[in-house]
């Protein structure tokens, strides 16, 4: 079996110093949501074997307070393809995954994530809202045999549903 996790950023800071979308910062709730995201994962599972972020500030430290936060000791990627992307990125980060690592946990945006959920578990109406973390199943042994609609949703959490 091979699991997806989708990580959305955490609430980022629009009244921040910043140049361009990509460099906006994450506010205050934002990194509270993340390192609470971090937790809750390093608890319920699955940790992820590796996990692979948008380049943009709030998507890649989002990633890195969760990351610190549950302990966890995943490899961590970087690429600009999570960024601004479609789902046709989303599915080419995850079919050129090592098939090694049973568990990938994704980091990057709306509106991309919610329409990934949606297409991975083949229809419904999701909404990813700041800091939400998805966790989707497969039933393949490889990553290449991912499909859309072939997943399943084990769960769902939004941080305002956690404590601490």
């Amino acid at each position: 079996m091979k699991t997806v996790l989708l990580l959305r950023h955490g609430k980022s800071d629009w009244d921040a110093d910043y140049g361009r979308d990509h460099e906006r910062p994450l506010a205050k709730r934002g990194i509270k949501a993340a390192k609470r995201m971090g937790r809750f994962l390093a608890k319920a599972g699955p940790l992820p074997d590796v996990c692979v972020t948008s380049t943009a500030v709030r998507a890649r430290t989002t990633l890195q307070l969760a990351y610190e936060a549950g302990d966890w000791t995943a490899q961590i990627h970087e690429t600009d393809r999570l960024y601004a992307c479609g789902l046709d990125d989303v599915g080419a980060v995850i079919v050129n995954t090592d098939d090694a690592a049973d568990v990938l946990l994704l980091a990057g945006h709306e509106p991309t994530w919610s329409a990934a959920v949606e297409e991975m578990i083949g229809g419904g109406t999701v909404e990813m809202p700041t800091a939400a973390l998805a966790c989707i199943d497969f039933e393949v042994e490889r990553w290449e045999d991912v499909a859309w609609g072939g997943g399943t949703l084990r769960w769902l959490v939004i941080p305002k549903a956690l404590k601490g």
